[in-house]
């Protein structure tokens, strides 16, 4: 679903979906595909925060 987004898009997406407080099952299935990428959330800040 998420596979053509780059990881820099998908990790803002994410972020932005939290802040906005938009449906649960949609930020799970992002928390997955970030997962299914090898993302660690650790790493997540540098992509954000550069």
């Amino acid at each position: 679903m998420f596979s053509s987004m780059s990881n820099k898009v998908l990790i803002d997406t994410y972020f932005n979906a939290v802040k906005l407080k938009l449906d649960e099952d949609f930020i799970k299935l992002l928390e997955e595909e970030i997962d299914r990428r090898g993302i660690q959330f650790d790493m997540v800040d540098r992509m954000v925060y550069p």
